[in-house]
């Protein structure tokens, strides 16, 4: 038998205190709003969606558990359907991503694509929004969260002492498929400015998991939103990744506001997730980039850069993998496999150029091959990956830290004394044969001076 005891969801506030009081508001015209402790009502509006108690089992624990049920089972057939939004067809993509950060701000949830698979997202600076994210996913509280930052430099904000390591696949890898674990101990980081309930879920351990998304709408939204986005996959916990907007809605329904369609997303697979310590990583997750990627991806890179890329810095290039090798221990072919590239460019380079016919015969003299080398200009890539840009003058320097200001503490001069190597071209056999050796003594004391053992990486034994 079933007593009239009404549990109306679409209009329930309930005491904090005490879950099986119920205060009901009818929203049918002409009825009234009682409030009461487990009484009956009578003829209750059809549009109210309700669960009715078994008669003798209105006690608190009771009532608790069939608000919960019917929440679950029900209560979504009476909420908002997620609102998507096609941006391949939106007239301005800028009122998508006003209207992104506004959801966020209102401590909403929106799926957005990425690169990878659909992402689930919350302003991290709201309580309310990753509340919901942790309940869409039905996600487990120690399972941490990713925060999704804007770029590789605010890294620093969040991780203070991040090694060279982690710098270099920030520098290299995002915007990207990869998110990089690393170590949550520095009193300065800007995390401890999240509010706590949400410190707890995006750190539960001591490690935080940072990733810049290489998509242009989620980064957008990122510039426009006061801190980082909490971000986890669109699906629910434990099932398939979404990689269409259609699956978003399929798999979270309701519990998501905004939906942003961009199609499938690019890779459908979930990124890589890489926890580094110190001068070591290990691959905690499989993902879109491999193994042997993730590893050339952490190699230290050396560039020399001179002019036009035909004599002096490819000399630099040769001779320094020999220095190099030398110090490692090994053969020239091997000084990759031990995690260190060598390469070289010219500020005013053309591309496939062949080197100066001095240049091949002073190399071949010191036992090295210059032939095959073919000349190719700087680019933004080559200075976003080198950890060390050594130039062969004053003025090559002074021109790289004016197109690329940010790399300015990876830019030093060659000769550690300030002398310029200067260019030979145009000069006969033996200028050419005194501008290597220059070269190669400056080599050998920038190598000493980059200590390679400890810029090395390795890989944690899985």
């Amino acid at each position: 038998m079933w007593q009239s005891t009404v549990i109306c969801l679409d209009s329930l506030l309930m005491c904090p205190d005490d879950p099986s009081v119920i205060l009901h508001k009818w929203g049918a015209k002409g009825t009234r709003s009682p409030k009461a402790r487990g009484k009956t009502f009578r003829n209750v509006p059809k549009s109210t969606l309700f669960s009715r108690v078994p008669a003798g089992q209105a006690d608190r624990s009771t009532l608790h558990r069939y608000l919960t049920a019917a929440r679950n089972k029900r209560y979504s057939k009476s909420l908002m359907p997620p609102h998507v939004i096609d941006v391949r067809r939106a007239e301005d993509s800028r009122d998508v991503v006003h209207r992104a950060v506004q959801a966020l701000a209102e401590g909403n949830l929106v799926a957005f694509p990425t690169e990878t698979v659909y992402g689930l997202a919350a302003s991290a600076l709201s309580e309310q929004g990753v509340k919901r994210l942790m309940t869409a996913k039905q996600r487990a509280q120690g399972n941490p969260l990713t925060l999704a930052i804007k770029s590789a430099d605010d890294a620093l904000d969040y991780v203070p002492d991040i090694s060279p390591l982690g710098q270099r696949l920030a520098r290299r890898c995002w915007p990207g498929p990869v998110t990089l674990v690393l170590g949550d101990n520095h009193p300065d980081s800007l995390i401890r400015q999240l509010p706590e309930s949400v410190r707890g879920l995006v750190v539960p351990g001591d490690t935080i998991g940072l990733r810049v998304p290489a998509h242009p709408l989620i980064l957008d939204v990122l510039r426009l939103l006061a801190g980082p986005l909490a971000l986890s996959s669109a699906n629910l916990a434990g099932g398939s990744e979404s990689i269409t907007a259609q699956e978003v809605v399929d798999s979270l329904g309701e519990a998501v506001q905004l939906v942003l369609d961009d199609g499938r997303s690019q890779f459908g697979q979930p990124s890589s997730v890489v926890k580094v310590e110190h001068n070591r990583l290990e691959i905690l997750r499989a993902g879109v980039v491999g193994d042997s990627t993730l590893q050339r991806l952490s190699s230290f890179m050396i560039l020399m850069v001179c002019t036009g890329n035909t004599c002096r810095s490819p000399m630099a290039e040769l001779l320094c993998r020999r220095q190099l090798a030398r110090r490692l221990g090994c053969e020239i072919e091997q000084i990759e496999d031990r995690g260190v590239l060598v390469d070289s460019a010219g500020i005013a380079a053309m591309a496939g150029g062949r080197p100066s016919a001095e240049a091949v015969q002073v190399m071949t003299e010191r036992g090295l091959d210059l032939a095959g080398h073919e000349s190719q200009p700087l680019s933004d890539r080559l200075v976003q990956h080198a950890d060390a840009i050594f130039t062969m003058t004053h003025s090559h320097r002074e021109t790289i830290i004016a197109h690329w200001p940010a790399a300015a503490a990876r830019v030093r001069m060659l000769c550690q004394d300030q002398h310029d190597v200067s260019d030979p071209i145009g000069a006969s056999v033996e200028m050419y044969a005194r501008c290597a050796k220059q070269i190669d003594a400056a080599i050998i004391k920038r190598i000493e001076e980059l200590d390679v053992d400890s810029i090395i990486s390795t890989k944690k034994d899985q």
